[in-house]
């Protein structure tokens, strides 16, 4: 556990949160996190009253790590990529390019890479298999399931145009999810607007939502995918991702490397996902 932070920021209004937008596109969507730079008091009716989605309180933080307790309004949420990142880009300057995160019960490394922080999210496993889509809208085709201790359907939509048009429907992708043996589903395409080298979308009626903003651990299945057919670029270990969850885009970036191991024993991608996030006035 790390030591006890001696931040200047923890020892001044300590009530008063700092406000992040975590990885927005062009200042809009992505996530609104309320940072507080230490736990005392009431944290849950702390979080209740900072008007965000989330909430992080640093419990403590030292060059090499930092302990947080991530909040909703109405109860603590155990781990939070999106809170992850709005509390190390607070702490900063308190901390080596390269950090634990402990949180909700895990233990996650962090890295700084290009002024934005990444979390590993591991080596997702991938198996190619035909489904039918048709109860969605998408006919019957190609997919994958590919998962980071959760198994999610993945499908490619023919181009941007169709993955925003695409109408989620709660029950019809909840029973897309019983019958592939999944619990989340995700649609995305290469390319996108504002340079990205990705765009997608991520569905979990059966995970308590309908449609997430920003998932790291859903794009990192998406990239594990890329992985496993042989798309990632081999000039570069970077993608930007645009997720497009209509009025709330987020952007996200990816550092990827192939390694030995993954499903079969024949290898398989690492994937560290973040962003930026930026202080609200």
């Amino acid at each position: 556990m790390p030591e006890q932070s001696g931040h200047n920021k923890a020892v001044t209004h300590l009530n008063v949160p700092v406000h992040y937008r975590v990885l927005s596109e062009r200042g809009a969507g992505g996530k609104a996190v309320a940072v507080f730079p230490e736990t005392q008091g009431n944290l849950q009716a702390r979080a209740a009253a900072a008007g965000t989605p989330l909430s992080v309180f640093v419990q403590a933080a030292s060059g090499a790590g930092v302990a947080l307790r991530v909040f909703t309004p109405d109860r603590e949420k155990g781990s939070s990529d999106s809170a992850a990142v709005a509390a190390l880009t607070h702490l900063q300057g308190d901390l080596l390019d390269v950090a634990e995160v402990h949180m909700g019960g895990e233990s996650l490394p962090a890295q700084l890479c290009g002024g934005e922080w990444l979390l590993r999210q591991g080596v997702p496993d991938v198996a190619e298999q035909r489904a039918d889509l048709s109860p969605i809208g998408l006919g019957a085709g190609q997919v994958w399931v590919a998962g980071l201790g959760r198994p999610t359907l993945v499908a490619e939509v023919a181009d941007l145009a169709a993955l925003d048009a695409f109408m989620p429907d709660a029950q019809a992708i909840s029973n897309v999810n019983r019958a592939t043996g999944t619990t989340g589903l995700i649609l995305f395409s290469r390319g996108g607007a504002g340079r990205a080298d990705l765009s997608l979308r991520a569905f979990g009626p059966l995970r308590g939502f309908l449609e997430d903003a920003a998932s790291s651990n859903m794009l990192a299945c998406t990239v594990g995918v890329l992985g496993a057919s042989g798309r990632l670029p081999r000039d570069t270990n970077l993608l930007r991702a645009a997720q497009r969850m209509p009025g709330q885009p987020a952007r996200l970036s990816v550092q990827f490397a192939e390694v030995a191991g993954g499903t079969e024993g024949n290898g398989g991608t690492e994937v560290w996902v973040g962003g930026a996030a930026m202080p609200l006035a």
